[in-house]
């Protein structure tokens, strides 16, 4: 039993500790450098999501690396309905200069990547490119949709550019994000968790008490009781009295005298 008890409490530590467990496949914002520059909006002829290209899928170009910052949201929460803003940073150490032409991104199931949530905006680009031996650095908008169940998700993020007109596609982003509900400061699914873990902490803990009773009467000794045989005569001489047994009995002890 307390073998049992241990692994339950265990078991209720894990689950209180899953959602800081997020293994995150990207950079974090340390890895950004200070020199990186973020080119306004208009210079970069950002055009939303006109372009389709549909499933075509590119390899990535040689020379060409890439990282993903959340600006002020390194915890990756992202709030269903709402916009959310991140950063793609690209160096470029190739021999030619590469033109941006889209970012686009997608939401899948942590346990099961190849289950598709839900395809997310295609952002256009008509004047961003990166030269050779530089770097440049992104903004990607994108909206969850608001009927989306909170909890954890994968969110994959693709960079299409192309080099002397070839295409090419890179993943900046490939990892874990928290989707909650609009105004909610915890999701159901934290709130859930959290509140499974204290009730099996108190069931431990209940546990434990009566253990400790249970130990504690065993440990009692039982009172001995002395029973006494002139009483318990007495009773009988008066019950017999008047019957066919006293008669007798009274009867022998006067032919005895």
């Amino acid at each position: 039993m307390a073998s049992k008890a241990f692994r339950i409490f265990f078991l209720a530590l894990l689950l209180l500790a899953s959602p800081f467990l997020q293994v995150v496949r990207c950079q974090s914002d340390a890895d950004v450098e200070s020199g990186e520059s973020v080119e306004d909006a208009t210079d970069l002829g950002i055009v939303g999501d006109e372009q389709d290209f549909g499933d075509a899928s590119f390899s990535p170009a040689t020379g060409v690396d890439t990282v993903c910052v959340f600006p002020k949201n390194s915890a990756r929460i992202v709030v269903a309905g709402e916009e959310t803003e991140l950063l793609a940073g690209m160096k470029n150490d190739g021999d030619s200069s590469l033109n941006v032409i889209a970012i686009k991104a997608s939401v899948h199931y942590t346990f099961d990547h190849r289950i598709l949530i839900q395809n997310l905006s295609v952002q256009g680009f008509n004047n961003a490119s990166v030269q050779a031996s530089t770097q440049a650095t992104f903004p990607y908008f994108f909206v969850v949709s608001k009927y989306l169940q909170p909890g954890n998700f994968d969110l994959v993020g693709t960079i299409i550019y192309e080099i002397d007109q070839h295409p090419y596609q890179s993943t900046f982003f490939n990892g874990t994000i928290e989707v909650v509900e609009a105004g909610g400061f915890l999701s159901t699914e934290s709130v859930f968790l959290v509140t499974l873990g204290a009730a099996l902490i108190v069931l431990f803990g209940l546990w434990i008490h009566g253990q400790i009773q249970n130990l504690s009467k065993k440990t009692k000794r039982a009172p001995k009781v002395e029973v006494g045989t002139r009483a318990s005569d007495a009773s009988l001489d008066e019950w017999l009295e008047g019957t066919a047994y006293s008669q007798s009995s009274s009867n022998k002890s006067k032919k005895k005298k």
